[in-house]
């Protein structure tokens, strides 16, 4: 039988359960407690009715509250792009067109290079809080590199996402037709035992709407479920696709219509914003008040990728959320922890119940709010994933 565990004195716990603590969406418990059996949450509550444990950490009036769900990163790839981010940060603009640059990096890499990256990055994200993550394929662009990245990150995480619609790959860039017909056809059947989900950027120089729709249904068919870079560098069909086709999130959302704003809110759609990419690129940021006060469901997530948005640091985007899209430090809590699991369709992550994994972060802070109230600090004392503790 598993030991059991009980972390007391937590000065603020974040549960995301409004039937707990102050009955908000966080379900905010002060002076509380957490039992963990296993792997898992058996217990939450106020710190003088927790029962007896085998083991007990005194969290000394920190503040607790459940591990990051990262919902959207690109940590499959090699080389990186400084010289492109500097001169954007000199004046010239953002476009897909960069991706190539990474695209080639990573088909010269070993698949050892590759995981090295990635366990890298993770292990950054997880001295940060997130305790899960999803992470997608789309710097190969052939079949052979699409599979082996994909046959990497799932040896790392459930949520793996194939996104072989990046761009068009460089020697169909004449053929784009030819290059839907790869990723639909021959790359999918090798890629869609290694992921659990598809996705493609629909946007101006990357796949259009009617190509978009052929990718997501294909991958459909195939037992992936839908994801969309949708309406990141302008206006396009992609976030009404993403709820025509019930895909589980439209990521990046920046330049939304009424009627956009409206299908989302009207659907189990999430819009998941990815603030390090306008941080990173100087772009408009998105909306998210709009989002929220509409009804629409929001994650915040890092869009970690070597182009664009180039941070694990999820409190950092939290920071961002709160400073320039409009959001409350309670709301960009929530985003980032039960609006990522909302986005990967999980109930058993982004929130401290009975049942879910016991995944935290304690912070050396009283209060979540410290994550927006002090930017750019290392607050994160102390990481527990799947009930073991990591940090």
């Amino acid at each position: 039988m598993s030991s059991s565990t009980v972390i007391t004195n937590i000065a603020a716990l974040v549960t995301n359960d409004p039937s707990l603590g102050d009955h908000s969406p966080l379900g905010l418990v002060r002076d509380a407690a957490v039992v963990i059996e296993g792997d898992r949450v058996v217990w939450t509550g106020e710190s003088s009715k927790a029962p007896a444990t085998d083991n007990r950490v005194d969290a000394d009036g920190r503040a607790a509250l459940p591990g990051f769900v990262d919902s959207h990163s690109h940590l499959l790839f090699a080389g990186d792009r400084t010289e492109e981010f500097n001169a954007r940060m000199s004046g010239r603009p953002y476009s897909a067109g960069g991706i190539r640059t990474t695209v080639a990096a990573t088909r010269a890499a070993s698949d050892a290079e590759l995981e090295a990256g990635l366990t890298r990055y993770l292990a950054e994200a997880l001295r940060q809080g997130t305790t899960t993550f999803e992470t997608k394929s789309g710097y190969g662009l052939t079949t052979a590199d699409e599979s082996r990245a994909l046959r990497v990150a799932a040896r790392h995480t459930d949520e793996v996402t194939f996104l072989g619609a990046h761009i068009v790959a460089p020697e169909l860039a004449d053929d784009p037709a030819a290059y839907v017909d790869l990723v639909t056809g021959e790359m999918l059947d090798a890629c869609a035992p290694h992921a659990r989900w598809i996705d493609v950027f629909c946007e101006k120089g990357a796949f259009d709407g009617d190509q978009a729709r052929a990718i997501l249904t294909a991958g459909r068919a195939k037992g992936l479920h839908p994801r969309i870079h949708a309406n990141q560098l302008s206006h396009g069909p992609g976030v009404q696709l993403a709820v025509e086709l019930d895909a589980a999130s439209a990521d990046h959302c920046t330049h939304l219509t009424d009627a956009d704003v409206d299908a989302l809110a009207g659907s189990r759609t999430v819009a998941t914003l990815l603030p390090g990419a306008e941080f990173s690129t100087r772009a408009q940021w998105p909306d998210a008040r709009r989002l929220i006060d509409a009804g629409a469901t929001v994650a915040l997530s890092t869009d970690c990728n070597p182009g664009s948005s180039f941070t694990s640091s999820v409190p950092f985007c939290i920071a961002l959320a709160v400073r320039d899209m409009g959001m409350t430090p309670d709301e960009a809590v929530w985003s980032a922890t039960a609006g990522g699991a909302a986005a990967l369709r999980r109930e058993d992550v982004g929130r401290l119940t009975p049942g879910a994994y016991a995944d935290l972060a304690l912070l050396d802070a009283p209060s979540h709010v410290h994550l927006a109230y002090r930017p750019g600090v290392p607050l994160v004392a102390g990481v527990w994933r799947r009930g073991v503790r990591r940090v």
